[in-house]
């Protein structure tokens, strides 16, 4: 990373761990793999809006509380998570995500037999009640495997993978949810019975896997050492919190509206070729991960992000004017500049905050509540003026990003 110096940072492991200290590569493959699982079912997420709205004859302000359930689970459990990994450690707050993860998405099958909106929020809610451990252990302990100074670029390649993931999951609930002449839930079902035994085959595969488990406060260097400021006096980490709740909120409002954006504002599409345009979204979203990883070699992290989130202030901006296929290709742009915001942020946030590493991550993590009300925001300013204009509360949220890259990363 740009301006970076040789870390002379050192973490101590668990013994029986059975990994050297400084040999993360396995470690960090194996919870890389995580990001796709979480990538997936927020992918399937913004088409099973749109499916429920056809299928249980809801509006779409009420199908937004989907989005409600699956990002107010982050604000509910991203504290007790980060009290149980700072307890039990990073393994067994994973292997905890994913049974929650897979009992969430068992609880789709009886939700869809019984055709009920409100079971089927309380199975999200759970699914994302997983997640919420999954990413509070897995973001904070990618930054940590290896040297601090390339701690960005680490997380942005992990999320490389959430984005594979993302770019998955309108491609499969499109072909599935809206394929031929489907009009129930029985490839919802089916669909989440699938992911729910995959996931528990991986949380069996993690039981049996050693990982090290990092003493992050033992370790960060003399300065971090000798800092003993409670954690909400590092001002960084406190706009990092501010600016990861607005990203979030911009994040899942631009993709919850997006199909109902792309079917009313570019004549004669359809709802399943609307998913897969999403799923174009998605795929740039994956591949600006990959670039913003490879930029960040050569330009500081801050930069790049207030860079992106101008561009997306401007793409928003014009998104507003409800202008046909133009307006709907700017709004795919805006997945690309997206892309390297959450990492970038969260690693941001968390940096030099030794001890409070593990409950920085918590709350960084609560922030993604965010994403709970924004799109129900945009239901109500949708049903008041019109679609395109609810694409203007994305594009002040992008405003508070650009203020973090510019200003408010700096560590005191």
């Amino acid at each position: 990373m740009a301006g970076g110096a040789v870390s002379n940072s050192t973490y101590t492991s668990n013994a029986k761990a059975g990994t050297k200290p400084g040999n993360y590569l396995f470690p960090f493959i194996l919870v890389t793999s995580l990001f796709l699982l979480w990538g997936l079912a927020y992918g399937l997420l913004d088409v099973l809006n749109k499916h429920f709205q056809e299928v249980l004859n809801i509006t779409t302000k009420r199908s937004t509380l989907l989005q409600g359930a699956y990002f107010g689970a982050y604000f509910l459990m991203a504290l007790p998570a980060g009290m149980f990994m700072n307890k039990f450690g990073y393994k067994k707050g994973i292997i905890m995500g994913l049974l929650l993860y897979a009992a969430g998405a068992f609880l789709f099958y009886p939700a869809a037999r019984a055709l009920n909106f409100d079971f089927f929020l309380l199975a999200l809610f759970i699914l994302a009640c997983g997640l919420a451990c999954l990413e509070t252990a897995a973001n904070p302990y990618v930054t940590v495997l290896g040297a601090k100074e390339t701690s960005e670029q680490r997380l942005n390649l992990s999320q490389c993978f959430n984005g594979l993931g993302s770019f998955l999951g309108p491609i499969i609930g499109g072909q599935l949810f809206f394929g031929g002449d489907n009009k129930d839930l029985t490839t919802v079902q089916l669909t989440y019975i699938v992911i729910g035994v995959v996931v528990l085959l991986i949380a069996a595969f993690f039981y049996r896997t050693p990982l090290p488990e990092i003493k992050e406060a033992e370790v960060e260097g003399e300065a971090v050492l000798k800092d003993t400021r409670p954690l909400f006096a590092h001002k960084h980490f406190v706009w990092g919190v501010v600016a990861q709740f607005f990203y979030v909120a911009a994040q899942v409002g631009v993709g919850a509206l997006f199909i109902n954006y792309v079917t009313e504002y570019w004549h004669g599409v359809s709802n399943k070729k609307a998913s897969f345009l999403l799923a174009v979204g998605m795929a740039l979203f994956m591949s600006g991960r990959f670039v913003g990883t490879a930029l960040m070699r050569k330009i500081a992290p801050n930069k790049l992000l207030a860079v992106y989130a101008f561009i997306n202030v401007l793409l928003c901006a014009f998104v507003m004017t409800g202008n046909g296929a133009l307006s709907v290709y700017a709004l795919i742009a805006v997945f690309f500049f997206m892309s390297i915001m959450f990492p970038t942020i969260f690693a941001l946030g968390v940096k030099d905050l030794g001890k409070h590493t593990k409950q920085g991550a918590s709350f960084i993590v609560m922030s993604i509540v965010g994403g709970a009300s924004v799109p129900y925001l945009m239901g109500i300013v949708t049903e008041w003026k019109s679609t395109a204009v609810s694409y203007g509360i994305p594009m002040f949220c992008f405003m508070v990003v650009f203020y973090y890259g510019w200003r408010g990363y700096r560590r005191s």
